[in-house]
C-alpha cells in the first residue's frame, strides 16, 4: 500500500497508496493542472499550444495502442476476414462507440476535436481499459470521468485498518465526503471517542454540528472557514454525487456558519501545519497535521497528527 502526499506527491511506504477542428458547443471541459504547467501556461501564454499538441498526440497514441490489443471476440464481434493488423479496426470502434469513423480517426491522429466525457467513457468501455488506464485517458483528455469509480474502504478494510493502527499518533482515513472510515486509538482519545459515539462519523458534520468541536479545536472560527474551502477543492469532482449532495444539504440547513462560508466559493488546497486542541482531560495539545492519498484509491485520504509541533 502506498500513500501519496497531497502537497508534494511524496510517496510514503511501510503501510502494509494540427489538423481540422470540430467544435461541439454543448461539451464542457474540466481543466486540470499538469506537472510543469504554471499559471501563465494555463492562461494561454506561449507554450500552451505546444503542450496541448503533445497531450493530444499522447492521447491518440494511447487509444491506438489500446485498440490494437482488443480482438473482435473480446468486443463481441465476429472474426470476419483475415486482418493485416491486430486488434479492432477504427470503424469497428467508432460503430461500437456511436460516433463517426472520421471523428474517431481524428482522435487517434491527435487532431483538435471536442469530445464529451460521455464519448470518452464509451471509448474507454469499448477498449476495456483498466482503472489506471481509464484515469490516464481522462487525465490526458482534461475532463472528468462521468463514471468515476467510487472508492470504498470495504475493498480493503483490513489493510487500511492495519495501516492506521500501526501509526502511534492520531490517524484516520477520510473518503470523498469526509466520512471517517477508519480511525485508531490515539485519534479516538483526542476526539473524546466521538467517532465511536457517532453512528456515521463525518469530519464536516462534527466540526459544524457537534458543540464539542468548538471546545476541542482551539482556533475553531479560523479552522472552520478554511475547512469549507478545503472541502470544496477536495470534493469538486463529486459535488453532484448523492452522498455529497445530501451532506451539503444537511450542513447548509443546520449550520449558519457553514452556509455562510460555502456561499463564498473559496477554494484552497488542503495543507498541513499546526493544529491545536484543548482536550477535556489532557489540556492544550499541539500537533503537525499531514495528509496522504492512497495511490490505489485516490478518493481516500490518510490524515495523521504528529506530535512535536
Amino acid at each position: 500500500m502506498v500513500f501519496l502526499s497531497m502537497g508534494g506527491m511524496a510517496a510514503m511506504g511501510g503501510c502494509t497508496a494540427c489538423g481540422g477542428k470540430i467544435d461541439i458547443p454543448s461539451y464542457a471541459y474540466k481543466t486540470t493542472a499538469y506537472p510543469g504547467m504554471n499559471a501563465s501556461t494555463q492562461a494561454g501564454a506561449p507554450g500552451t499550444h505546444e503542450s496541448s499538441t503533445r497531450r493530444r498526440h499522447a492521447l491518440g497514441e494511447f487509444v491506438r495502442a489500446a485498440r490494437a490489443r482488443i480482438t473482435p471476440q473480446m468486443a463481441g464481434l465476429p472474426e470476419g476476414t483475415r486482418r493485416r493488423t491486430p486488434g479492432l479496426r477504427r470503424e469497428e470502434v467508432a460503430q461500437l462507440c456511436g460516433i463517426s469513423v472520421t471523428w474517431y480517426t481524428w482522435i487517434e491522429q491527435g487532431r483538435e476535436v471536442s469530445v464529451s466525457p460521455a464519448v470518452w467513457a464509451r471509448i474507454a468501455g469499448v477498449l476495456q481499459l483498466a482503472r489506471a488506464e481509464r484515469a490516464y485517458l481522462f487525465e490526458l483528455a482534461e475532463c472528468a470521468d462521468p463514471q468515476h469509480p467510487r472508492d470504498d474502504a470495504s475493498e480493503a478494510p483490513g489493510l487500511l485498518r492495519e495501516c492506521v493502527d500501526a501509526v502511534n499518533a492520531p490517524a484516520y482515513v477520510l473518503d470523498r465526503a469526509w466520512n471517517v472510515l477508519v480511525h485508531n486509538g490515539p485519534m479516538r482519545d483526542l476526539f473524546d471517542d466521538w467517532p465511536v459515539r457517532d453512528p456515521r462519523p463525518n469530519l464536516l458534520r462534527y466540526i459544524f454540528l457537534d458543540p464539542a468541536a468548538r471546545q476541542l479545536v482551539v482556533d475553531w472560527d479560523q479552522r472552520a472557514r478554511r475547512v469549507v474551502a478545503e472541502f470544496r477543492a477536495d470534493a469538486g469532482a463529486h459535488l453532484d454525487e448523492p452522498d455529497v449532495l445530501a451532506l451539503l444539504d444537511e450542513l447548509n440547513r443546520d449550520s449558519e456558519v457553514f452556509a455562510h462560508w460555502w456561499t463564498r466559493h473559496a477554494v484552497v488546497e488542503r495543507e498541513g501545519g499546526l493544529r491545536e486542541f484543548q482536550h477535556p482531560r489532557r489540556g492544550r495539545l499541539a500537533y503537525r497535521q499531514t495528509t496522504f492519498r492512497l495511490a490505489t484509491h485516490p478518493d481516500l485520504k490518510l490524515v495523521m497528527l504528529l506530535e512535536g509541533a
